[in-house]
């Protein structure tokens, strides 16, 4: 099979002047570089196309190819994960990770949390905020907890997301939709434990690769896995694998992000967050279906690794999922 590849490469965008914190999300040449080698490890042919508007230039010039392997971020709107998608569809190629209505939603994490919640899946009270009025709904009090209800990558949070006075709310809030461009997002501040779960597969076939706890060190940003701690992970974070069989938190926190990936139609391979509140219990964050693939820095690839899987297996596993909806899809 000849699989294309399609990314936003963070060099190109530093290069046109965007900052760090806005490149945050897109990828560094090794992480293309690992997952073109895994993917010609395993048997596969693979093109390189790179960000969104070089694929409509291939696709206009009448370039296709059986399966595309998707991890554009995208530049612009709330929806911008899903272009690439869209875009394929288009043109009837399939591809890789969730469709466009999934990556829609789940960028958008105050609507994700809504469709979680409708589906009986355990998740936090929270509030979208667009001006002060949105406070008049509020239904829960301090400590609050607020980012930006659709970035990634710890952007937007800090131990100054920790709200512990109402009085303060707006004002906290007000500074992130003025810089971000977009609502925030208010849910209670949870004290427990927080993991982030790794899942492979779609559907019923859906199943957990592993999972991790993160564990702030002394030195690290106060109470918050922030855009900070996230950056400096090697000095200020633990990472501590996750065993099911011997640590019912863990067992049950793996059970939601699986309930949670089903419920919101999320496809082949990517991430749920989980934070529990003070009695423990764990509860649906957010999603991420298009997860960082860096082999060396990744969440998805460090919990897979802690699991015994291999890079290469873990692209595998991705790709058998895409593959076999492919070829149902082509006899339809």
């Amino acid at each position: 099979m000849r699989i294309g590849l399609t990314y936003d490469l963070k060099s190109e965008h530093l290069a046109l002047g965007v900052s760090m914190e806005d490149a945050a999300e897109f990828d560094k040449e090794e992480t293309i570089d690992g997952i073109e080698g895994a993917l010609r490890e395993l048997g596969y042919a693979t093109d390189r196309i790179g960000h969104a508007r070089s694929l409509v230039k291939r696709l206009e010039a009448g370039d296709r190819w059986d399966l595309v392997f998707n991890i554009c971020e995208g530049v612009r709107g709330v929806a911008r994960e899903a272009q690439v998608p869209a875009i394929l569809d288009l043109y009837g190629v399939p591809y890789v990770f969730s469709d466009p209505l999934v990556l829609a939603l789940t960028l958008h994490k105050g609507m994700t949390k809504s469709v979680v919640r409708d589906a009986g899946v355990p998740t936090s009270d929270f509030c979208v905020y667009e001006t002060a009025a949105d406070l008049d709904g509020l239904r829960f009090g301090a400590p609050f907890f607020v980012k930006p209800v659709a970035e990634g990558t710890g952007k937007g949070c800090s131990s100054k997301s920790i709200v512990r006075d109402r009085a303060e709310l707006a004002a906290v809030c007000d500074e992130l939709v003025a810089r971000f461009g977009q609502p925030a997002l208010i849910e209670p501040y949870l004290a427990g434990r927080e993991f982030t779960v790794g899942i492979t597969g779609t559907g019923r076939a859906a199943q957990v690769v592993g999972s991790m706890e993160i564990v702030l060190l002394s030195n690290a940003e106060k109470g918050v896995y922030s855009y900070s701690n996230k950056g400096h992970y090697e000095d200020r974070v633990v990472y501590s694998p996750g065993d099911p069989e011997k640590d019912p938190v863990v067992a049950a926190a793996e059970q939601v992000s699986l309930d949670a990936w089903r419920a919101l139609g999320c496809r082949d391979g990517g991430r749920v967050d989980i934070r529990c509140d003070a009695d423990q219990k764990p509860l649906f964050l957010e999603v991420n279906p298009l997860a960082g693939l860096n082999p060396k820095d990744s969440d998805l690839p460090i919990l897979a690794r802690m699991a015994n899987v291999g890079y290469t297996q873990l692209i595998g596993q991705i790709m058998d999922s895409a593959v076999e909806r492919a070829q149902k899809n082509a006899q339809r």
